[in-house]
């Protein structure tokens, strides 16, 4: 009994120590760039040495991914909700209000991560490892645009759920990049909005309606039908005769105008 609850201390404990580590690293990592960081600067902001460092993270790649893998499943989560709170139907404007309004748009996350993603790029381990963790948001919008296909078609363009999936996550990677630059928190909710409902419903537009895709897109050999029509309406005889007669009563029209130079000279 004693040792069970002395045990449980020390876990304590050491979720405390791990969580103040990756607080501490989060903040050091968006002020000064995660390739500028030390594992000494990381436990100084921690309050702690480096053994602590060591009991919880062999190298300050590893304690990223714990912070990115944090922050990824965070998120996913919350996106999973946020598509779950319609019934087997998918209400495509409202669900992309609130998935819009729950993504972590925070710029130091995305300075962190921006810094981490240029790390990877040089590193396929580091990389690898990365790609895992984004399939898991992709993995969370797919599972729910799955299960709401028969009710809400998509776009055939995207391919089904798992294309939609990582235009969606496509969107969200433009936006916030976007957002690193101009700092308009505001504006990138708002163009991301615009963009998963654009990407969702062919823009909102049912398919077949003006301006929209048309009915046959996306459909082989369907669209052949829709789109012949108007090309046999095109040449209409009836007309040419009309336009011929048009043509011929413009010049009597001008003859007088034609005339008059000629009884000046």
């Amino acid at each position: 009994m004693v040792q069970d609850g002395t045990e449980r201390r020390v876990t304590r404990r050491r979720v405390q120590t791990r969580a103040r580590l990756l607080e501490a690293a989060f903040g050091v990592f968006a002020a000064k760039g995660f390739g500028r960081v030390s594992i000494e600067e990381v436990c100084e902001a921690a309050g702690y040495s480096r053994g602590a460092f060591y009991s919880n993270f062999a190298t300050l790649d590893e304690l990223f991914f714990a912070l990115y893998r944090d922050r990824a499943d965070l998120i996913a989560d919350q996106v999973a909700g946020a598509l779950a709170a319609d019934g087997p139907a998918l209400d495509v404007p409202a669900a992309v209000d609130r998935v819009t309004e729950v993504l972590l748009l925070d710029l130091d996350w995305l300075l962190v991560k921006t810094d981490f993603l240029v790390h990877a790029a040089r590193d396929a381990a580091v990389a690898a490892t990365l790609l895992e963790h984004r399939a898991r948001l992709r993995g969370a919008i797919a599972g729910r645009l799955a299960r709401a296909h028969r009710h809400t078609p998509l776009p055939a363009v995207l391919g089904g759920a798992e294309g939609a999936a990582h235009a969606v996550v496509a969107a969200y990677d433009g936006v916030t990049t976007q957002l690193l630059l101009d700092k308009d928190v505001d504006a990138a909710r708002a163009w991301l909005r615009q963009l998963l409902t654009a990407l969702l419903t062919d823009g909102g537009t049912p398919a077949g309606a003006a301006g929209g895709t048309p009915a046959g897109a996306g459909r082989g050999e369907d669209a052949a039908p829709e789109s012949a029509a108007p090309a046999e309406e095109a040449p209409v005889a009836d007309e040419a005769p009309a336009s011929e007669e048009a043509a011929e009563e413009g010049p009597a029209a001008e003859d007088p105008t034609e005339e008059h130079p000629v009884e000046e000279d």
